[in-house]
């Protein structure tokens, strides 16, 4: 599937302010292709040969080290990732892999850079979106460095809570062993965290997690913009 193939790209952030003839060459070298789940997208230490958009369903990145495996991110719609190893016309820093049937638009690097080089509203929407980047990498450091992992796992579940209407029961969108790396946490700390969060009103079932006290748990939360707040 190429991207002439959908039109309504054109309206993604990253493309609205593109010139026309940069776009047109973008369309030719692009296309958007669909993957299972499961599906090893990059690997770290490889050369970064394209930038990738997530147009549906989620991947996440993770890294391997001494034998250790951690989550870092996980990319939902619409998300880009390995921007920056792009632009530097370096390594992956990390892999990515499916975790649900997903569609991604996968862009040339060279492409990318050539454009970044030549259309001014393309490099200016290119380095708000490293910006938004660094800045949700420095609240995730934070909530890591300045947080419990009780603390954690509080704030996560509410913005989840958040994300799904705020109806006093959610379901998590990961398996418990994602959670937990994503919370910088072992599952058995993961474990002993909602144990903890019993009385603070916290009830799990499997993945369905019913909250019957919402101001005790904010109040143990202290969640803050600096930190939880995906527009500051």
């Amino acid at each position: 599937m190429r991207l002439s193939d959908f039109p309504h790209i054109r309206e993604l952030h990253l493309f609205k302010s593109m010139r026309e003839d940069n776009f047109a060459t973008l369309s030719q070298a692009a296309y958007l292709q669909t993957f299972p789940e499961q599906v090893q997208l990059i690997t770290e230490g490889d050369r970064a040969d394209f930038l990738f958009v997530v147009i549906e369903g989620c991947v996440e990145l993770f890294a391997t080290a001494n034998g250790r495996e951690a989550t870092l991110a996980m990319v939902h719609p619409i998300g880009t990732f390995i921007l920056a190893a792009v632009l530097k016309d370096a390594v992956n820093l990390m892999s990515a892999r499916t975790t649900k049937k997903s569609r991604v638009l996968m862009i040339p690097a060279q492409d990318i850079r050539t454009a970044f080089e030549t259309d001014e509203g393309f490099a200016r929407a290119l380095v708000v979106e490293l910006a938004d980047c660094y800045r949700s990498t420095i609240k995730e450091h934070k909530n890591l460095k300045l947080r419990t992992a009780v603390e954690r796992l509080a704030n996560r579940l509410l913005k989840y809570h958040a994300d799904q209407g705020a109806h006093g029961r959610i379901s998590l969108p990961h398996d418990k062993r994602t959670l937990a790396a994503l919370l910088g946490m072992t599952p058995e700390n993961l474990s002993r965290a909602f144990a903890t969060l019993r009385q603070f009103g916290v009830h799990v079932d499997g993945a369905t997690i019913e909250l019957t006290d919402i101001k005790g748990l904010t109040g143990l939360a202290k969640p803050t913009p600096l930190i939880d707040d995906r527009t500051t």
